[in-house]
Order: C-alpha cells, then structure tokens, then sequence
C-alpha cells in the first residue's frame, strides 16, 4: 500500500504550532486530493513535520516542493549540482558558529520573502541541532488591543546586512558563494502581516533581519523592537523538533519563526534546504 492511500495520522507536537504527519511517503507524484489534505493541515499549524523521507533525494525534493508552489534560489549562495535550487545547509565538525543560529524568519528582506521553506535532514549529530519554531500569529493574537492598534499602521525595515552582522546567514558564503553574494538588500515590510490564505494577521519582525521602524531612528525603535523580539518566542507559542535521518519539515515562513539550536560542537549536521516563492507582505 503506497503513501497516498494510508490514512494520514496527525499528532500535535505544541498548543500553538507544530504537528508531526505520518502514513505518508512523500513524492512529487501524489494525488492533488493528498497535496489539498496536507496543505490544509500544514496553513491549520504552521509547521509540519515528516519522518524517514530518505527516499526524497534533491532533485526529488525540489519536485515536491513544486506541487505547493514556485520554487525559488536562494540569493547568497550555490545550490546542489544535480539541483539548484536546492541548497545544502551544513555545520562540519570544526566548526562553532551554526548560521540562522537565532530566531528569524527567512530573508524578510527580500521585497517577496519565501511563503514556504522545506528542510529535510541528511546527517544528524548523535544529539542536539533541534530547531525552534514560534508562531507570529499567536504573539499578534495574545497582544494587548492597545498594542495591536499602535502596531497595525507601523512598517519595519528589514536588511541582509544585518544577517550579516547577526550571523543569520543559513548558508555557507565563505566556501559556496554565488557571485552576486555581497549584494545588500533592504525593504519595509508591515509590522503586522496579514495572511493572504487564512487571514489571521501575524506580527512579522525578527532579530536577525530588522533594524527600525520605518520613520524613525534605531534608537527610537529598539526598545519596542525588543520587546516584541521577546514576546514572539514566549514558550507557549513556540515547539521543538528533533531530527532524525530523512526527517523532513515544512513551515510557513509568513507566520512562523524558526532557530536552530546550536548544541552539538564536534559533530557534523548536513540538511538540504529549499524554498518556495512567496508574495509582498500586506
């Protein structure tokens, strides 16, 4: 019996986001019914996890990718060989420093940040490298009426440079540059997003990527900025996943944070990454 006519099981990882899938083999081929069904699982959670896709190989990957949307190359760095638009997202043994290695949403500062990012895991540490996801729609939703409303009219401005600065880069720009890789990007986004498939709006500023508040000065915008940094990744509104082998996770990137947990200094930990096009946040 093949993984689209299992009955899917759906188990809850966290009261505000997260859920694990299972009785399913993932390929690019399943029906729409199945891609309908885990799509509407995946915008009801935020992020969903699948284990022991090992079989998903890159160009593999990609393809699958491709039945929830457009998929795109990430601007700073190589993708695969056999796929580009894939990217491998590696810590080697010596090293220290994991990119990403705080919460952020991917590239918020791009003009279209990803809707959707994939991570399926190639080789685990044999402990730690967990990743963190927080969902944005319950740090707007749990927000005092008085904060929504000082919030809702504000716009941020998110830049690459400061990924830079913050070590957020999910890549490996000294070894597996593109070209183009110094480019500095820099846009406004609104504060508060709303969701153009659920219509839940989500607060929409990170750490890694923002540096004000449109108008005003960083001085001016860092204490309300760091507060909100704080709140979006209180414990209720947050899960943790443990990789294994084939693990695979899907998140949407228009309403959920992400930091992976750099704990396993001495060890190796290789992931493929891939992206999925998104639209101007409104």
């Amino acid at each position: 019996m093949d993984g689209s006519t299992r009955p899917l099981t759906v188990r809850r990882l966290a009261g505000a986001i997260g859920a694990e899938i299972g009785g399913i083999t993932l390929s690019p081929d399943l029906p729409e019914a199945v891609i309908a069904q885990l799509r509407a699982i995946w915008l009801e959670h935020g992020v969903v996890f699948f284990r022991d896709q090992q079989h998903l190989d890159a160009p593999a990957l990609a393809a699958f990718a491709r039945r929830f949307g457009e998929v795109v190359e990430y601007p700073f760095v190589k993708g695969l060989p056999e796929a580009p638009e894939v990217i491998p997202v590696v810590k080697l043994e010596h090293e220290t420093v994991n990119f990403g290695g705080l919460w952020h949403s991917d590239t918020a500062y791009l003009d279209r940040p990803p809707m959707a990012t994939m991570l399926i895991a190639r080789e685990v540490p044999p402990f730690g490298g967990d990743t963190l996801f927080a969902s944005g729609t319950m740090a707007y939703e749990t927000l005092s009426a008085g904060m929504q409303r000082l919030l809702d009219p504000l716009r941020a401005v998110n830049s690459s440079a400061k990924a830079d600065v913050t070590r957020t880069r999910e890549d490996r720009l000294k070894d597996n540059a593109r070209d183009d890789a110094k480019k500095v990007y820099e846009v406004e986004h609104p504060v508060v997003r709303t969701h153009p498939e659920t219509g839940r709006k989500a607060l929409y500023v990170n750490g890694g990527h923002t540096l004000r508040f449109a108008g005003m000065t960083v001085a001016e915008s860092t204490p309300l900025l760091e507060y909100l940094y704080q709140h979006q990744v209180r414990p209720e509104f947050t899960c943790r996943f443990s990789w294994t082998p084939g693990a695979l996770a899907f998140w949407d990137n228009r309403c959920v944070l992400h930091n992976p947990v750099n704990d396993y200094h001495g060890h190796r930990r290789v992931m493929h990454r891939v992206t999925l096009a998104g639209d101007v946040p409104r």
